[in-house]
This record gives structure tokens, C-alpha cells and sequence, in this order.
């Protein structure tokens, strides 16, 4: 079964991962709710700090996350790129980019390549866990911040 992934009209912002809609805050510059899940951020706003009741801890330099609830994040060779979320590989293409594999979902992009446009449940399966949504919503939330800091530097 696919699971679309919408975004607002300029195609910037993700709105939805199937039927469960992500809300932004006033200024429109960061996700403030996923379904009935609360998004908290740290006390200078640039941190995700959690997911509902489930919090998100960071390195020792506060740079990148290391833990999701229970789950320990894992990284690759570099240190770069997020390989592993708890029980869940990560899988990139050939460039690197994007991610095209999270356990056992498979994740299509638009024609362009540049945004997560569904996602692909296993076999039998007919609806994202709620375990599996908030480690797609992270997964591609994070991965937004890296194009972003890319892009301004």
C-alpha cells in the first residue's frame, strides 16, 4: 500500500504523511504539530527536543541527534549521514541524498527528485504504525535540515 506525502502550495512545507496532517507555527517556519503529537523544541527554538511524550537527545556538541525515545541513532563511517534509527536501517541512493529505504518502508520522490512524495508500506500491511510515523516524520524532518544547511553553506 502507498502512503502519500502532501506539501503546501509552494511545495516547501510538508503537510501531511497520509491522513495524519502536520501543523506549523504561527510563522509558518517550523512543524509545531504532527497528528495529536506536540512538537517541542529547545529553549532557543532550533532543536527538535520531542515528538509528544517522546524526547529527542543530542551529542555531546549538540549538533546532531543521538537518541529517539529508546532508540539510539547511529551514523555512518563519517559521521554524516543517519544509518540507523533504533531497530531500523536506513537505506540511500546511489548519491547519497536522499533516503530511500527507512526498515521496511520504501520511499518514492517527485519527478525532480528533491522531496519525499510517498511512501511504500510492506505487503499486508494497510496503515504506518504510530512507531513507524514518528521515525518517517523524523527521518525526513531531518533530512530537510540537512538540505537546508547545505544550501546556505
Amino acid at each position: 500500500m502507498e502512503i502519500a506525502l502532501t506539501y503546501d502550495r509552494l511545495g516547501s512545507r510538508l503537510r501531511s504523511i497520509g491522513g495524519v496532517p502536520i501543523e506549523y507555527d504561527r510563522l509558518g517556519s517550523r512543524p509545531a504539530k504532527l497528528g495529536l503529537w506536540p512538537l517541542s523544541y529547545d529553549h532557543l527554538g532550533s532543536r527538535l527536543s520531542s515528538i509528544g511524550t517522546v524526547p529527542i537527545e543530542y551529542d555531546m556538541l549538540g549538533s546532531r541527534p543521538s537518541i529517539v525515545g529508546s532508540w539510539s541513532l547511529a551514523y555512518d563511517h563519517l559521521g554524516s549521514r543517519l544509518s540507523q534509527v533504533g531497530p531500523y536501517g536506513l537505506t540511500y541512493d546511489h548519491l547519497g541524498g536522499r533516503v530511500r529505504e527507512l526498515g521496511p518502508l520504501s520511499i518514492s520522490y517527485d519527478r525532480l527528485g528533491s522531496r519525499a512524495s510517498s511512501v511504500t508500506l510492506p505487503a499486508g500491511q494497510t496503515a504506518l504504525s504510530s512507531e513507524l510515523l514518528l521515525i518517517l516524520f523524523f527521518v525526513l524532518y531531518e533530512a530537510n535540515l540537512q538540505r537546508q544547511r547545505q544550501a546556505s553553506g
